[in-house]
């Protein structure tokens, strides 16, 4: 059996148990502490900290993440390390409220009530939760859905918010070839049971600040930005708030309804679809980029709040473009959608 080790986290003073047989990032996650994270798996750099003192080895990672250099100077990344003794460890990326605010990680078995198509590439799955269920979450978090029969498995933002009948809302983009997007098209069907491992992510509304809000997002990016509106809607949130949403034709648009809906409940907000490829005849709105329309509409976004969700092209052509209209880094946060290789 493993020994445990006492972890320490600073400049937050908070501390948890770690086993030596789990990452640092998990063993947090299992005892509700939601450290700054992305891929899990030492490829993005986002849990990239600090050792302050103690025995911490690494496993496998990219040095794209952590080069050789960081490395010599005592950077770590959470989610590939191991303690063998108490160790002390100073955070650099962290939102203080989101720490304290988060939920144990489990793995609950559901079963899927729905499954329908939203676009000719985009799927609306709803699955539900076991009636004694303990998984919670806050609305914009993701989870780990295995592929049945592997151990694999493929992170999902949740497009609703917690309810009490239990029911998890995700869309989900469809790849050719892709080993959970082939169950989509043919293999899920309504019953079927499918386990679930969460909550993860800080990809969630500051409730605390009183600043303006511009979301963008791309295809299936919409799901934790339409969990984030759906909380605003319950709680009378009257921020001035705005969305642009990407889109390559018309037809890749879905959810305009509720989205109407949205803008009539909360009536500072607008939504703004964005046709990047087709302009058909009679089509007012905004045409180009979804990242191109929101630097020809936004001229001041420094005194924002900025949330992006999308894929990988879209956030790293807003992240300088942000950079270079001054916004603090503290006021943008951001889900970059990746395709694990297997699903390209």
């Amino acid at each position: 059996m493993a020994d445990t080790h006492k972890v320490r986290f600073e400049p937050v003073g908070i501390e948890i148990e770690a086993d030596e047989d789990e990452t640092v990032l998990d063993a947090a996650f299992r005892q509700g502490v939601m450290l700054i994270h992305g891929c899990k798996e030492g490829q993005c750099s986002a849990c990239k900290s600090f050792l302050l003192d103690g025995d911490l080895q690494m496993g496998r990672y990219s040095t794209f993440a952590l080069p050789d250099f960081e490395k010599d100077e005592g950077y770590v990344l959470l989610c590939r390390s191991h303690v063998y003794s108490d160790t002390e460890i100073e955070l650099v990326n962290y939102d203080e409220d989101m720490i304290r605010a988060g939920l144990p990680v489990v793995t609950v078995r559901t079963q899927v009530i729905s499954l329908r198509d939203l676009t000719h590439d985009i799927s609306l799955l709803r699955l539900g939760l076991p009636a004694e269920s303990t998984f919670r979450f806050h609305p914009g978090q993701y989870v780990d859905i295995t592929i049945p029969g592997t151990d694999e498995h493929r992170s999902f933002s949740m497009a609703g918010l917690p309810t009490a009948d239990g029911l998890l809302e995700f869309i989900i983009k469809r790849y050719p070839g892709g080993r959970f997007s082939g169950l989509l098209e043919d293999g899920i069907t309504a019953g079927d049971a499918l386990e679930v491992t969460g909550p993860y992510g800080t990809f969630t509304l500051r409730v605390s600040s009183d600043r303006r809000l511009v979301f963008v997002g791309g295809g299936a990016g919409m799901a934790p930005i339409l969990a984030l509106l759906r909380q605003m809607v319950v709680s009378g949130d009257e921020r001035e708030a705005v969305y642009y949403y990407g889109a390559r034709t018309e037809d890749d648009l879905f959810h305009l309804d509720e989205l109407a809906q949205i803008a009539e409940r909360l009536p500072a907000f607008r939504f703004v679809p964005c046709l990047s490829e087709s302009r058909p005849r009679g089509w007012t709105g905004a045409t180009g980029l979804v990242t191109d329309v929101l630097a020809r509409q936004e001229e001041n976004l420094s005194d924002c709040d900025l949330y992006l969700c999308g894929p990988p092209p879209m956030i790293d052509a807003a992240l300088p473009l942000l950079q270079d209209r001054g916004v603090p880094d503290s006021q943008v946060f951001f889900d970059k959608f990746t395709v694990t290789a297997a699903d390209d």
